[in-house]
């Protein structure tokens, strides 16, 4: 028996609660003390269409999903047939029998573990819902697995308390019977079995990117989002309407991106940390407003979570094809901050940095991620929440203005930032203009007040790197002194840690460059981390649009390239095999 690693796959018709059911199988394997990884994949459909949920859980830690899949739970035939090539030579099927006969001639099965379990009559017996089915087959899946049924009853309870003792009562009943039935008849038939490591509470969590790019903003003192919905960036609207009251944040949804972010911006010049998220066919639509924050110097964040383009392409799959977009999105010249998490970790500091640095330069900043970071489920150590830090720049008290001179919003300065005063401000006007302004903020058409105000917003530049340079703008996963690096940024990152697992065991001299602040480019730590290796750049686009950005920063020219651009994050298992080639 196999008890150190598990990969599974629940898959579905929409409405058949897939999504519910992968991820309470992946709590009650983090319950049990496992480190867990887990993903949901689906069409851009309410009801129908092929639903599946991928999750791995092991004993140490894991990053990404697995190529290979060692049990299917399927509750309907197209599962079956469409993910029959990746499951493992020894792995099987948790299938329900009422609605896929045994005999049923287009589904290959290569004498692989069959379990049928009748889930429609298992239903009835117990008297529930349809619904209820998916319960019935995770408890079957946890008898064929040996895996502790208990752990997920306590969770069921702590779900459905709220519904009352009835329905916890019936979903109790649902996993017993799918639990005793494969015990009764498939008991220790299955190679694969997993076990709980213990029952005690871990100091880890179980987070999807989109919570931690939300909880990150909370711990930042963000008090305002404001957001249309998106996906993926819906999920971080979903999280701030559930839990922003109690921390007495505002949460609002608008009638478009374009009043989202205009919102954004007033309560950001106003003094508030605020925040808006979308996608790249809603960061279209905000683009001439977040000119203007770049034009009237306004602390900005916005996240934008990546999909598959262009237009309205696959609007329920990842994607990282608008880098050079963010970077250069909107009309005209202004700095700008683009950071690009790899991980939940990662979303929850940087999302952090990007509210600081936002108020210390006066300027937007851009989180950017992607579908398959904010939908996905990673097992990480507990936040610390305790000393976060707080940067509000040149943000002044709200007490009555006592300088010698007026207040200028827009006063011309050493380092290009100018104080900041909240409108309101007793003895003061805090006044800014989107068109061409002069100190005061107000409107100034003379050609000396347009380049002397451009020359101010870049005066900034020199100040911020020396900030940032105290950053880990770059990684470097493994051994510095390896002969090869792949270079990537975002999500691609666990794929690439689970392949140097591998390479790593296999000896080759190999590590992995992260690029987590990208605009502005980190040259030397870029040139740095580079010097005398052999580069493989990996990114989810067609065209290498990081390549594009080290090859017009610095000398190096990435020749090869593993680039993925179907919708669909990278497979740890193909993604080492593409890089041994390379490697050849």
């Amino acid at each position: 028996m196999q008890q150190d690693e598990i990969s599974l796959l629940v898959g579905g018709e929409a409405g058949q609660g897939i999504n519910a059911a992968g991820f309470l199988l992946a709590k009650s394997f983090f319950r049990g003390g496992l480190h867990v990884f887990g993903s949901i994949d689906y069409p851009s459909l309410i009801r129908g269409g092929h639903n599946f949920y991928t999750l791995r859980a092991a004993g140490y830690p894991v990053y990404s999903h697995w190529d290979t899949i060692n049990l299917v739970i399927a509750l309907d035939a197209l599962t079956m047939k469409r993910h029959h090539k990746h499951v493992s030579k020894d792995g099987g099927y948790i299938y329900d029998s009422d609605r896929i006969p045994a005999d049923h001639h287009d589904i290959p099965t290569d004498k692989k573990f069959l379990c049928p379990i009748p889930l429609k009559t298992l239903q009835k017996e117990i008297g529930g819902t349809p619904v209820i089915r998916n319960v019935i087959a995770l408890g079957a899946t946890l008898a064929v697995l040996d895996y502790d049924v208990t752990i997920l009853e306590v969770i069921l309870r702590e779900n459905f308390q709220r519904k009352g003792d009835k329905v916890v009562e019936m979903n109790h009943r649902a996993v017993r019977a799918g639990y005793d039935y494969a015990k009764k008849n498939f008991s220790n038939e299955f190679t694969y079995q997993i076990k709980a490591i213990s029952k005690t509470k871990q100091n880890r969590i179980l987070i999807p990117g989109s919570e931690a790019i939300a909880v990150g903003a909370m711990a930042a003192g963000c008090k305002f989002y404001s957001a249309y919905p998106m996906t993926p960036s819906s999920g971080v609207l979903h999280f701030f309407f559930a839990q922003g009251e109690q921390f007495g944040i505002v949460t609002h949804q608008p009638e478009s991106e374009i009043a989202a972010i205009n919102m954004v911006i007033g309560a950001a010049h106003a003094g508030t940390r605020a925040m808006t998220g979308t996608s790249g066919g809603g960061f279209c639509l905000m683009t001439e407003a977040f000119s203007m924050a770049g034009m009237t110097e306004t602390p900005l964040v916005v996240m934008l979570g990546q999909r598959t383009g262009p237009s309205t392409g696959l609007p329920t799959y990842t994607g990282q094809s608008d880098l050079l977009f963010a970077i250069h999105a909107s009309h005209g010249e202004f700095p700008r901050i683009l950071l690009a998490p790899g991980d939940v970790q990662e979303s929850f500091d940087l999302t952090i940095d990007a509210f600081n640095l936002a108020e210390q330069f006066q300027l937007p900043v851009i989180i950017l991620t992607d579908k398959h970071l904010l939908e996905s489920h990673y097992t990480n150590d507990t936040f610390k929440l305790d000393n976060v830090p707080i940067d509000r720049g040149k943000l002044l008290p709200m007490t009555p203005y006592k300088g010698e001179k007026p207040y200028l919003r827009h006063r011309y300065t050493d380092d290009g930032i100018s104080p900041r005063l909240i409108p309101g401000t007793p003895n003061a006007l805090v006044h800014t203009d989107s068109a061409v302004h002069k100190e005061s903020g107000f409107q100034g058409d003379h050609c000396e007040i347009a380049e002397r105000q451009a020359n101010k917003r870049y005066q900034k530049m020199p100040t911020l790197m020396k900030t940032l340079s105290k950053r880990d703008t770059v990684k470097i996963h493994g051994p510095h002194d390896a002969k090869t690096s792949i270079v990537s940024w975002g999500s691609p990152k666990g794929a690439i840690l689970e392949a140097l697992r591998i390479l790593h065991k296999e000896h080759q001299s190999i590590n992995f460059t992260q690029i987590l602040y990208i605009e502005p480019f980190p040259v030397s730590e870029v040139e740095k981390a580079f010097q005398g290796k052999r580069l493989i750049l990996v990114e989810n686009n067609q065209t290498g649009q990081l390549g594009s950005l080290i090859q017009q920063y610095t000398d190096y020219k990435i020749n090869y390239r593993i680039l993925r651009y179907d919708g669909r994050p990278f497979d740890p298992g193909d993604l080492t095999d593409r890089i041994r080639e390379a490697l050849k």
